[in-house]
């Protein structure tokens, strides 16, 4: 498939470096406890969720087609060549290359009345992930990092944030970050490989002495501590406690775990084994994964370039659906697939698709949404939203509401009161259970 990358990206900061800072102290510095003192504050204990609620992103990253997936114009002149297929949901129907959803659609939410008004790749990327856009003097944490801090416990042994993204193109445009929140809640980035590496005890250490060695270094920690009870003390202790606890989940990054018949439903694609791993992490406690699928930028061949990925999107999506449901995971998990905007109404001379965020869709199914709700309505051509038009601040404080997050929640910045989204900014109540 001919590429159509417009920009290009630093490449992430590496998985080595990542468990190599923490294991320098201060990968996880912000929280400024240590795992193995922490009940030490009362402010953390407040922090400690039961409900053990969690979020999948499935990022389209380059801009998916809505015209081609959630919200069809069929028999129009931007419409293209695709039907529009009736779904489980009367009087709703969705693209014909999305024959599974349409059979689930009673359990999904589409937004279809999105203009978040930004066309630019990057800037559309952090606004999505952040629900608005960074001031001059402040760069806002993201939806991920946000998550992580909500809903993470400290006593836990899987990451809090992992973000999937093997592809070149686009890694870094939505500058995922945790900002003020601290290294604490940042993402586990995974490009080469799903198993972070230095992960596995070395074979020239005993699984007893690794837990010896684990035992000694708590003690004197502790004694240290004891008299030296410092914010950066104590967030070694933490970042060391932490590492150690991701070495003993090493078999969560292991898919060779899972048996063939619970792989195949997601298909053969790294997509697919992905979608497959972030379901065994929320299933492990982890509160945030996002998975992405690139390149949807379908400038050229806009229709080839759909007809080779709706149907993968499809199926991943509707085995995600399936697994979460069978498993009775969908009441404590959010779905939510989305990029940085979507594609034109136009057609161009090269029969592609350009950016658009003036009209574009959503969808969601699972943890506190309201199954079968289609919130927002386009004109005849997709041109423009004609109803109930919505912002990416608004769809991210839904995802808030439904995870039981408040939106109106707010942390400091020094004396600083910074409201989880902008003043003003409210849930779409009508597509929340």
């Amino acid at each position: 498939m001919t590429s159509h990358f417009c920009g290009s990206s630093d490449h992430d900061v590496s998985r080595r470096a990542f468990l190599r800072t923490l294991g320098a102290g201060t990968g996880l510095a912000a929280s400024g406890i240590g795992a193995v003192h922490s009940f030490a504050t009362p402010a953390l204990n407040d922090t400690l969720k039961a409900g053990g609620k969690s979020v999948i992103l499935l990022w389209l990253a380059g801009g998916a087609s809505q015209l081609e997936t959630w919200d069809p114009k069929p028999g129009r002149p931007t419409g293209g060549p695709f039907a529009a297929i009736p779904t489980s949901v009367p009087g709703v129907h969705i693209s014909e290359l999305m024959p599974q959803m349409a059979k689930r659609m009673k359990d999904i939410c589409v937004i279809r009345g999105l203009n978040t008004r930004n066309g630019d790749h990057g800037g559309a990327a952090q606004l999505m992930m952040r629900g608005r856009a960074d001031e001059p003097s402040l760069r806002y944490p993201d939806m991920g990092a946000v998550l992580a801090r909500e809903l993470g416990r400290a006593d836990s042994k899987v990451p809090d944030y992992v973000s999937f993204y093997a592809a070149t193109e686009g890694r870094d445009f939505s500058r995922q970050g945790s900002s003020f929140l601290g290294a604490r809640y940042a993402p586990m980035k995974l490009a080469e490989s799903m198993t972070p590496p230095n992960l596995k005890r070395l074979e020239s250490i005993t699984e007893l002495d690794h837990h010896a060695r684990a035992e000694l270094q708590q003690l004197i920690n502790s004694q240290f501590v004891a008299g030296h009870g410092t914010g950066p003390v104590k967030s070694h202790a933490n970042a060391y406690a932490r590492v150690h606890g991701l070495m003993s989940s090493e078999t969560l990054f292991d898919l060779s775990q899972e048996p063939a018949k619970a792989r195949e439903p997601y298909g053969p694609t790294l997509f697919g084994e992905q979608a497959l791993m972030a379901r065994r992490m929320v299933e492990a406690g982890v509160p945030f994964v996002r998975v992405s699928r690139a390149w949807w930028d379908s400038h050229g061949q806009n229709f080839e370039t759909h007809q080779e990925m709706v149907p993968e999107l499809d199926r991943v999506m509707s085995a995600l659906h399936d697994d979460l449901k069978q498993r009775g995971l969908l009441e404590r998990t959010l779905v939510l697939a989305v990029g940085e905007f979507g594609r034109t109404p136009a057609i161009n001379a090269s029969l592609g698709r350009d950016h658009f965020a003036n009209a574009w869709s959503a969808a969601m199914f699972g943890c506190g949404l309201k199954g079968g709700a289609v919130f927002g309505k386009t004109d005849k051509d997709g041109q423009t939203v004609v109803e109930d038009q919505v912002g990416a601040g608004e769809l991210f404080a839904t995802v808030l509401a439904a995870i039981g997050v408040n939106p109106k929640k707010e942390y400091h910045v020094g004396a600083r009161p910074i409201p989880l989204v902008n003043p003003g900014i409210k849930p779409i109540t009508q597509v929340l259970a």
